[in-house]
């Protein structure tokens, strides 16, 4: 039997085909997505890398920053007059308080309403419904019994914060001249205002960098605490109390709008109290009128009156219009100018200087004045301090009207003689009889211990305003017109000063009641002007409601300051205030 073998078959030859279209996409799609990658990876840390940068630093970069508080106020013996208490403030985050629900808790949440002085919906507002936002202040500088209590309540999302706040032991008595903070300790008022980048220190800040377990690794930037300055001022607080008192005294008892006083060193120009009534409360200032907050003793003008007669005879005197011999006749008591009328209240006659000061004479400054150019009046006024700043350089400071010009009618300088036509700060009135105080040399007013006035010019001559004190010393006296100023124990001189208000078109009935004085005459240490602005009922003069409260502040000014009573002690020039006085 034969069999048939088969035949081999032959093996199908392979040849690479063309690669298959779902691994082409794979490899695209892989090659797609590490490009995309790779972009990303490129612009997020090459081309725009700030991003990064701060999702690191907001996990791992932390600053710490010491608190620092606000200098103090002192007066001139060290008596605290602003000092900065530590306080805290309330705060929300409202991501917290919405996410773990911190409103459902009624009760909690209705009492922290209630002590914050809120209803539940108007906290619900402050803090709002937007989970974005980390940070609402719900109440700022809160005393320490309410942060306890809110403490207490341990409700989600409220923390606290440490701030300061400001105070000021004094409260009204120095309220204008040392104004306040703002709720960011920002001085917004006064010597506050004024000094706010001397009394504000910078606070201590560390940047440094932390591990995930909140160990600091890193320490990145420090900066050091600058500690603020002290401010001494010249005012001493006991002066200060006693002409607060004084001046508030005087102006409700007579009905007055406003009043100002103000007490100055006559060898250092330093002001020992500056006052202002009515004033308000500084530690809780709520309620209080914007208006309450000027210093009127610096800011408000006014045309002064007849303390402007002892300027009008020394003018005289400097000029060489008058000796100190000199008399005038001022009958009958009246005298017409350019059309107009100038009055004494009698018919003083004949008058040495003295006596012109004593009685006031209208008549009596009004020749004087035009018997000489009204150029050097219009100087010596201007270097005695008026139409120009008195230096003590607070905020606000006016410095008041002296025109200038060339052409002056007979009327308006005789005007000019008895305080009218020109305006005036409590200050710069202040300026000049310390002037005529401190012997003839003028010097700037400051508000600082120690402050630099400059040196002083003398601007008169020394035996002129020597007799010129005497001239003051013998208004006081039986027959002037401030006999209500006398200090027992001491000797003492001054001028009044009683103007109308201008109004639109001329004056109206309002006055401005004055009186500036010094004191000890025979070794003067003291200068004290008290403005009453616009006083109701009969009683408006100079010499009825602002000499009483001169004499009531120097005379316990001078007590507090030790000087020696010189009652008994002989005037300087006995000869000037000798019989020609009276009229």
């Amino acid at each position: 039997m034969s069999s048939k073998r088969k035949a081999p078959q032959a093996k199908a030859r392979t040849v690479p085909s063309v690669l298959g279209w779902r691994f082409a996409f794979v490899l695209l799609s892989l090659a797609a997505v590490f490009s995309a990658l790779v972009a990303r990876a490129a612009w997020l840390q090459v081309v725009e890398p700030d991003m990064l940068v701060s999702q690191g630093d907001m996990r791992s970069l932390r600053v710490e920053a010491d608190t620092v508080l606000r200098g103090m106020i002192l007066d001139r013996n060290g008596e605290e007059l602003a000092v900065s208490v530590p306080v805290e403030a309330i705060w929300a985050d409202p991501k917290v308080v919405i996410e773990r629900h911190a409103a459902a808790d009624e009760r909690r949440w209705h009492a922290l309403a209630e002590i914050l002085r809120l209803t539940p919906a108007q906290l619900q507002n402050r803090i709002g419904t937007n989970p974005q936002r980390r940070f609402v202040y719900l109440q700022r500088q809160v005393n320490p019994a309410v942060v306890d209590y809110v403490k207490k309540l341990k409700i989600p999302g409220i923390y606290f914060r440490q701030e300061s706040r400001r105070y000021y032991p004094a409260g009204e008595v120095t309220a204008q001249l040392l104004g306040f903070t703002n709720v960011d300790d920002v001085g917004v008022e006064g010597i506050e205002k004024r000094f706010d980048e001397l009394l504000t220190g910078t606070a201590g800040r560390k940047v440094f960098r932390k591990d995930a377990k909140g160990r600091e690794i890193e320490v990145l930037e420090r900066a050091q605490a600058r500690a603020p300055d002290n401010l001494q001022l010249s005012i001493d607080q006991r002066i200060q109390s006693i002409t607060y008192r004084e001046l508030k005294k005087a102006v409700l008892s007579h009905g007055a709008t406003s009043g100002s006083a103000i007490v100055v060193d006559v060898h250092s120009g330093e002001v020992l109290a500056m006052v202002n009534s009515p004033s308000f409360n500084p530690n809780n200032r709520g309620n209080a009128p914007a208006y309450l907050f000027r210093n009127r003793a610096i800011t408000d003008t006014f045309e002064p009156g007849s303390t402007m007669k002892p300027l009008a005879v020394l003018s005289a005197l400097e000029f060489g219009a008058a000796s100190l011999n000199s008399t005038v006749d001022t009958a009958p008591g009246y005298m017409r100018i350019g059309g107009s009328w100038v009055r004494d209240a009698n018919n003083y006659k004949e008058l040495g200087l003295t006596g012109i000061i004593q009685k006031s004479s209208n008549i009596g400054v009004s020749k004087l004045v035009l018997s000489m150019p009204h150029e050097h009046v219009l100087s010596l006024y201007g270097n005695m301090g008026l139409g120009i700043d008195t230096g003590i350089g607070l905020q606000g400071e006016s410095s008041g009207m002296l025109s200038h010009r060339r052409r002056w009618s007979d009327f308006e300088r005789a005007t000019l003689s008895f305080g009218y036509g020109l305006s005036v700060t409590a200050a710069q009135l202040a300026r000049v009889y310390a002037t005529m105080a401190n012997g003839g040399i003028s010097r700037p007013l400051t508000i600082l211990k120690h402050g630099e006035t400059g040196v002083g010019e003398q601007v008169l001559d020394r035996r002129h305003a020597a007799a010129m004190l005497e001239m003051m010393e013998a208004n006081i006296m039986p027959g002037g017109t401030a006999t209500r100023a006398q200090v027992k124990g001491y000797r003492v001189g001054g001028k009044t000063g009683t103007a109308r208000k201008a109004v639109a078109g001329g004056y109206g009935e309002d006055y401005v009641a004055s009186f500036a004085g010094v004191g000890p005459v025979s070794e003067p240490r003291l200068a004290c002007v008290v403005v009453i602005n616009e006083p109701a009922g009969d009683f408006y003069h100079g010499g009825e409601i602002a000499a009483p409260v001169f004499a009531n502040i120097m005379g316990a000014t001078m007590q507090l300051l030790n000087l020696t009573p010189d009652a008994s002690s002989q005037p300087m020039l006995s000869a000037v205030a000798g019989g020609r006085n009276a009229g």
